[in-house]
Order: structure tokens, then C-alpha cells, then sequence
């Protein structure tokens, strides 16, 4: 028996967002506009999206890019490739498992990610911080609950944003409202 075409179940597709996004930051020296196009995957939320949006922020150069989502197995989220093709960085959000991690770490020459979810994010530390601690290319810097959830409220399918960042201290600004975003630093990558 055929199943009539209106009622197959039909493949959920990306919701695509558009950021403007102006980046001053004064630790690195790094200052422009950066329009972005973002896909969030239909079981991505918001939260997620905007602190993907804040990590490209934080590693802002014309040469990194998003990935290709929660889709992709074995894909950052956000990567930064030299001019041969070789990977300077691998950006992860969210909670990512640690043999993926320290895989990421053999094929990059800095690996970050940028854990979230409080309670959460602490049984997963807890559980790979061991571990990822021997990672020498790896930086893990938690993001505040509170913060998320203010990003989270920042989200919409037009986006204007700008990101400062001075002296550690992260300022996202758009739609007339102001979020701080604490970083808690789990692990510092060893400098060269």
C-alpha cells in the first residue's frame, strides 16, 4: 500500500538566521564587520545558536566558518583553516565526548570548546577533565547559565549584534539590551 505523498513524513529542514556582527576586540587587536549566515539544525535551540554566534566572535578572522552542524559527525563548529588547508583551530560548543576531543587535538593546532548547560557542563567536566587535562593544544572555557539564557533572548532571524571584548570581559550588545558573558576558564591551553 502506498502511503499518499501529504501524508509521508516530510525531513525537517535548518532555520536560517542572518547576524550582523561587529567584533571590537581589544585583547587581540581585532576589530570588523562580519555578516554572517547561520543554519540552526531543527534540535538546536536558540541558546545554542547564540553561543556558536559568541564563539565565532571570540576566534573572529575572515577565515574561520561554521561548520556543518550537529548533522556532521566529526565536524567543529566553528574551523579555521591556514592557506594549505591545514587546521589552526577547532571550535567546539556544548559537551562534546572526550575521545572526539583529544581526536580534535591530534588534527588541529588549537582545539576550543566552549561547554554550557551549568550542572550539566559540571558532570561533564568532572567526567573529561581528567582526561582532556593532557590535551597541551586544548583551552575548555564554561559558559555562564545565566549568560546563555540572556543570549538565548538575543536570538531572532535578523540579527545586529556587537561583541567587546576587553580584558577577558565579553559585552554582547543588540536589540537595545546588553549581556555580560562570563567565561570560566576549566583549562588553559599551553602556549608554545
Amino acid at each position: 500500500m502506498r502511503v499518499p505523498l501529504h501524508s509521508r513524513p516530510m525531513a525537517l529542514k535548518s532555520t536560517i538566521f542572518k547576524a550582523e556582527l561587529s567584533v571590537a576586540d581589544v585583547d587581540r587587536g581585532v576589530y570588523g564587520d562580519f555578516p554572517l549566515t547561520l543554519a540552526r539544525h531543527p534540535s538546536e535551540t536558540d541558546e545554542r545558536l547564540m553561543v556558536r554566534l559568541v564563539a565565532f566572535a571570540l576566534h573572529a578572522d575572515e577565515r574561520l566558518e561554521f561548520g556543518r552542524g550537529l548533522s556532521a559527525e566529526d565536524e567543529p563548529d566553528l574551523v579555521r583553516r591556514d592557506l594549505t588547508g591545514g587546521i589552526d583551530e577547532w571550535i567546539v560548543v556544548g559537551l562534546p565526548d572526550e575521545r572526539e576531543v583529544r581526536k580534535a587535538c591530534g588534527r588541529a593546532r588549537e582545539v576550543h570548546v566552549y561547554p554550557y548547560g551549568g550542572r550539566a557542563c559540571a558532570l561533564w567536566w568532572d567526567k573529561a577533565g581528567l582526561s582532556l587535562a593532557r590535551q597541551p593544544t586544548l583551552s575548555v572555557r564554561e559558559f555562564a547559565p545565566e549568560a546563555t539564557a540572556a543570549l538565548a533572548a538575543l536570538a531572532a532571524r535578523t540579527m545586529a549584534l556587537q561583541v567587546t571584548i576587553q580584558d577577558g570581559h565579553v559585552l554582547v550588545s543588540g536589540d537595545d539590551r546588553v549581556v555580560e558573558v562570563e567565561l570560566a576558564v576549566l583549562k588553559s591551553r599551553e602556549r608554545e
